[in-house]
């Protein structure tokens, strides 16, 4: 399997965390990429006519996208339990999930504002609305208790790439002073070698 990477990105860190858990890590092959909006990496888009990462490119070629995708597939890589759920368990996962990588949209769209338009063109009703996502997202996480966010399944991967990507990128929005069960969540997640090996900062 290769997967091309890029060490900055949430979705990319989803994947190599689950990859991590799973113990299928030495089976991917890294592809360094350069993906971006306006400078598409061509290499990428020979088998992802999207461009982003992650990707990935099976042992047989068959491409495959996105961070979704490529979890569920890495899935049926390992010999150990199931890191996606099933059963009863399955949807409280999977909107899990969700809202983990609806969080990482916001705040790569609120980064692509900051960072790569003109201050002048900057639309701050823009930021302001990506990041009121963020906080309904992160207070109905706070109290939800569905899917345990201590359990390691393919939802609390989503959940805590969301905040480290939140602490790496914007290290100003203190989300923890007014979610202390996600503050302690991401805590114990951090101390797990699945984080610290996928950590944007190293």
């Amino acid at each position: 399997m290769k997967l091309w990477h890029s060490q900055l990105s949430p979705f990319v860190r989803k994947c190599m965390i689950f990859a991590h858990e799973a113990g299928i890590v030495d089976k991917i092959e890294i592809l360094s990429a350069a993906a971006h909006h306006i400078n598409r990496d061509e290499r990428i888009m020979e088998t992802n006519p999207l461009g982003k990462v992650p990707s990935m490119v099976l042992d047989d070629g068959t491409p495959i996208f996105d961070s979704r995708v490529i979890c569920a597939y890495l899935d049926t890589q390992h010999d150990g339990d199931s890191l996606v759920p099933s059963g009863s368990q399955r949807f409280d996962a999977a909107t899990c999930e969700a809202l983990g990588d609806g969080i990482m949209e916001a705040a790569v769209a609120s980064r692509y504002e900051t960072g790569l338009r003109p201050p002048e063109k900057q639309w701050d009703k823009w930021i302001e609305g990506h990041f009121n996502k963020i906080d309904s997202s992160l207070d109905y996480l706070e109290t939800w208790k569905a899917a345990r966010l201590e359990d390691v399944h393919i939802g609390s991967m989503s959940v805590v790439a969301a905040l480290g990507y939140l602490d790496f990128r914007h290290p100003d929005y203190d989300w923890r002073a007014t979610h202390p069960y996600l503050k302690q969540v991401f805590a114990d997640w951090s101390k797990r070698p699945s984080m610290i090996e996928t950590d944007p900062a190293k």
